[in-house]
């Protein structure tokens, strides 16, 4: 009689203690998220203040773009969060992500463009370019994606907001065109979605 319950006990004693393990673990992941939930939606936060800082002048604006903000469908129905700078309740500037194709993957960018559509600023937030070849879309390499500001849609025609390798305006870097090309291309399609929704953008509230 006391074999099978010997043997019995055995798997129920190894669940009961990996079951508590278990738990254990679960309470103190818990716990580390909301202890660290703050501190890690502030460095966010803080993060996308610096982003905007870079592409909307302060002198544009008397709000705090990081908190009036709308949500639009973009390209293939993606939703794409614009953070809204204005003056005396009027919208001077606008920012917001977009998001090109670099040759070690995915490069996302923050754009800003005044009222008419005028680029303000671009500044990579993301990437994994090659040092030294696509990583020169960085302000702190290069001054390359600082030749955007000023420019709009029709400054040049769109059909040249292409690199020179295929026919646009723009130089690429020796060695290295698939990233300038989809900085670039990323650059026009987010100057596209302004036109597409100008009307929107800069309603008053």
């Amino acid at each position: 009689m006391s074999g099978p319950a010997i043997f019995a006990d055995g798997p129920l004693k190894h669940a009961a203690i990996l079951g508590s393990f278990c738990m254990g673990f679960g309470v103190v992941l818990a716990v580390t998220y909301i202890v660290t939930a703050d501190a890690i939606r502030q460095r966010s936060d803080d993060d996308k203040r610096a982003s905007l800082d870079q592409v909307i002048p302060a002198g544009l604006h008397d709000n705090n773009p990081l908190t009036d903000t709308l949500t639009l469908p973009g390209h293939e129905g993606k939703p794409v969060t614009v953070f809204r700078a204005t003056r005396d309740h009027k919208v001077t500037a606008l920012a917001y992500e977009i998001i090109g194709s670099g040759y070690a993957g995915e490069v996302r960018l923050m754009l800003g463009v005044d009222a008419e559509g005028t680029v303000l600023g671009v500044r990579p937030l993301a990437h994994k370019e090659t040092p030294g070849l696509g990583d020169k879309i960085e302000p702190a390499k290069t001054d390359w994606i600082s030749r955007f500001t000023g420019l709009s849609l029709g400054n040049p025609p769109v059909g040249k907001w292409k690199v020179k390798k295929d026919g646009g305006q723009f130089d690429q870097f020796s060695g290295a065109t698939i990233t300038p090309r989809g900085v670039v291309g990323a650059i026009r399609g987010g100057l596209e979605f302004f036109a597409a929704n100008k009307a929107r953008l800069v309603e008053t509230r």
